[in-house]
């Protein structure tokens, strides 16, 4: 996770430099506010994956000197196939729509629909246990 935290001190730098150049030339207020947000947000997550790297071991990508073959083995469970993805895109863009145009009836179906969604995709394959 030292890498994924590098890329993020990196654009935090970046946004901060970006702001203060922003606010050195132009004095806009809300432009300078979102850039520093930015970089406030990526600063966040840059140190959470920061401590988060030091109590996991090292990974192949975090050492320089690592094999391809260092990498190899599962990398975890992908489902080979499944709807659920698309269902939540499609009731997310529902309620979207729905909070666009503040149809409210809209945003009670679209919640109650990405509820149900969010529901199956989470468990998709929990299996009950079996019944003694």
């Amino acid at each position: 996770m030292k890498v994924e935290s590098r890329i993020f001190e990196i654009v935090m730098a970046f946004f901060f430099l970006c702001a203060i150049v922003y606010v050195i030339l132009t004095g806009e207020a809300v432009g300078t506010a979102g850039l520093f947000l930015t970089g406030g947000l990526a600063l966040i997550i840059g140190t959470y994956f920061r401590f988060v790297s030091r109590r996991l071991e090292e990974r192949p990508e975090d050492n320089p000197h690592a094999e391809v073959s260092d990498g190899a083995g599962d990398v975890g469970f992908f489902s080979p196939g499944s709807y659920w993805p698309i269902t939540v895109a499609g009731t997310a863009a529902l309620m979207a729509i729905s909070l666009a145009f503040w149809f409210v009836w809209l945003m009670v179906i679209a919640g109650v629909a990405l509820l149900l969604a969010v529901g199956g995709l989470v468990f998709e394959y929990h299996i009950r246990p079996a019944d003694h």
